[in-house]
């Protein structure tokens, strides 16, 4: 990831996470296996949108696809500050239960200034996702030294 030793990686991660208030509110924790990261939401009572189901809130589950998206290009591409969305698409594919959900992001094309990213997230098998977010990101990179 970036060239960087695992312990760099997560640690850019947890700062990178502990820069968003929202992402504590949610309680989101990373996990790194190999060149693969997981963002982790666990449940909690307050993130029920629909308590008849009970099912998460719509909401909840696309900030939490949109962190995955920060989180995979904040580790991935070396940036003077985190990627801003410029558009981003959500796709609920089926209600999100009261249990954990997990999300992965794949980077699929890195220009100059805007990224396309796809994530999606699940509960208890990553093949049957809860939904899917598709978005475009600007980009502003380290600038290399002046020589």
């Amino acid at each position: 990831m970036n060239g960087l030793p695992v312990e760099d990686v997560g640690e850019r991660l947890n700062a990178m996470l502990a820069r968003i208030p929202y992402a504590q509110f949610l309680g989101v924790r990373a996990e790194l296996a190999g060149d693969e990261m997981t963002l982790i939401m666990p449940y909690a009572e307050r993130l029920i949108g629909n308590i008849n189901l009970p099912a998460l809130h719509g909401g909840v589950v696309g900030a939490f696809m949109e962190m995955t998206a920060l989180a995979q290009l904040s580790i991935s591409v070396g940036l003077a500050r985190q990627a801003r969305p410029i558009d981003v698409t959500v796709e609920y594919l089926r209600s999100g239960r009261p249990v954990t959900t997990f999300a992965r992001a794949e980077i699929k094309r890195i220009g100059r200034r805007v990224a396309n990213v796809h994530v999606e997230a699940w509960q208890e098998a990553r093949g049957k996702p809860v939904a899917g977010l598709h978005g475009h990101f600007h980009l502003k990179p380290v600038e290399p030294p002046a020589s």
